[in-house]
């Protein structure tokens, strides 16, 4: 068996032209929000033992989203947070900043999952974004948060008619249709020759600087009196008499409950790591358009966009004119390993780099700054999972497969929810009390992901049209997606 990575590419594609790799040319391989001249120093390491009432590990939105409304639940309770790297490096200093209300990665998901919860869980999703919009003005977090909503744009004919039919299926569960668009309609939006159609959530999604969100989260909880700690990996998690006990490079934590904000790193508690397929997403930042650029192409309104592909981009503005373009492949590692040097793939940028001149042939002679990628905590229902460990002492929440912006919040939660035995709005939903499937072992789990890619490349290329594997697979409710 290959061990390579397993990425997907249409057959259909033709290679970059000159323009496109010319564009890619001076692109520093890095995330472009973690390159900020405001980038806080990393707090030092923990060295020695610590005791608190809650262990949080993981110091993405996650684990600081977590870390504090436990304060704000109680402000006498001792919290510390320990991060493997620095505060938002992972994910949340990499992803596109679409902050949405979602929490079953769209309505159609949702609806097959949860039909009989969805008015609740779409209730729940929306006032989680909210207090998510509420907590950036009460602490002051300049993360350039805008409620400017997403278009899911079609760009190919059966794609209107399935963007049509959302709008039908959201009035059949009696929720608000998001506004469809037509060809002419979404073009007055945002220009381009590819878009023959569009379904505008005006309220449902926000645009943030990702890595400035965390940085603002991790201000805060400092400010209540969370104990932080950076470069302290959490290495092994262990009973401790009535405490729970975690290991690190150059100490260790004791403490009552823990919860645990790992995401697509490795679980420490290993029964939950078959559930997760850490996938790599890769994002390209153009330099900041001319106002002659911007006006070629109209995007007045700075909306979040996304086409409806099985394989697709994602793309918004940035406060300085920037255009982040990113998604469509996605790359899986064999043994589904997580590291550094898998942050890159030319292959992906390039690729990233054609598609995004095809959409604007207007921005012909733009050039990309920054091309970076990152890992994805997958799961087979798209959407977050949570669970408790160790007589419940131990809570997790993890899954979130792209949608953990927002998403991560109404996680905190129910972590929250779980670790006090509390049965609440929450955690009486089935989308919380039920796991998704578990992904195969190797060798299968990498057979099985290429033949979906595969399939899914193909329903694409032929009008959406899903073969006997994709329908075998929905019918057993295991997916594979970013």
């Amino acid at each position: 068996m290959a061990t390579d990575a397993m990425t997907r590419s249409p057959g259909g594609d033709s290679a970059p032209g000159p323009s496109a790799l010319k564009a890619l040319a001076d692109a520093a391989y890095r995330p472009y929000w973690l390159d900020d001249p405001g980038r806080p120093r990393p707090r030092p390491a923990l060295v020695g033992e610590e005791r608190c009432d809650l262990l949080v590990v993981g110091g993405g939105y996650s684990g600081l989203w977590t870390a504090l409304i436990a304060k704000e639940r109680d402000p006498d309770r001792e919290v510390v947070l320990v991060e493997g790297q620095e505060i938002g490096w992972a994910a949340s200093g990499r992803n596109g900043g679409f902050c949405a209300a979602s929490l079953t990665h769209g309505l159609g998901n949702g609806a097959a999952r949860w039909p009989d919860e969805l008015a609740e869980l779409e209730r729940l999703g929306h006032r989680n974004l909210d207090a998510i919009e509420s907590a950036v003005e009460r602490y002051g977090i300049d993360c350039d948060f805008e409620r400017t909503g997403e278009i899911d744009v079609a760009t190919a004919p059966h794609q209107v008619e399935e963007l049509r039919e959302t709008v039908e299926q959201a009035g059949a569960l009696g929720l608000e249709p998001p506004e469809f668009l037509d060809r002419d309609a979404v073009r007055a939006e945002v220009d381009s020759p590819t878009f023959l159609a569009g379904l505008w959530d005006r309220r449902g999604v926000a645009m943030v600087h990702p890595a400035r969100l965390a940085w603002g989260l991790a201000r805060a909880c400092a400010e209540l009196g969370v104990r932080i700690y950076e470069h302290t990996p959490a290495e092994r998690l262990a009973s401790s008499g009535a405490a729970m006990a975690v290991r690190t490079p150059y100490g260790r934590v004791r403490a009552r409950q823990v919860a645990l904000a790992t995401n697509a790193f490795p679980a420490l508690v290993r029964r939950v790591r078959p559930f997760i397929a850490p996938v790599y997403d890769h994002a390209l930042m153009t330099e900041p358009l001319t106002e002659e650029q911007l006006e070629a192409i109209g995007w007045q309104r700075r909306q979040g966009l996304s086409d409806t592909a099985n394989h697709f981009h994602y793309f918004r503005l940035t406060a300085d004119r920037r255009i982040l373009w990113g998604g469509y492949d996605i790359v899986y590692r064999y043994g589904g390993r997580v590291r550094a040097e898998y942050d890159h793939h030319p292959a992906t940028y390039r690729t990233l780099a054609q598609h995004f001149f095809q959409c604007f042939p207007q921005l012909e002679g733009v050039r990309f700054s920054h091309a970076w990628g990152g890992a994805i905590d997958t799961c087979s229902r798209f959407s977050a999972f949570f669970g408790s460990a160790h007589g419940g002492r131990v809570a997790y929440a993890l899954g979130y497969t792209g949608l953990g912006v927002g998403a991560t919040r109404f996680g905190a939660e129910v972590m929250l929810d779980l670790l006090a035995g509390e049965r609440t709005e929450r955690t009486r939903l089935e989308m919380v009390r039920s796991k998704p499937l578990p992904f195969p072992p190797e060798p299968v789990r990498w057979a099985g992901i290429g033949i979906t890619q595969w399939s899914m490349t193909r329903a694409d290329e032929n009008g959406g049209r899903r073969n006997l594997w994709l329908k075998a697979m929905d019918k057993v409710g295991l997916g594979f997606d970013s």
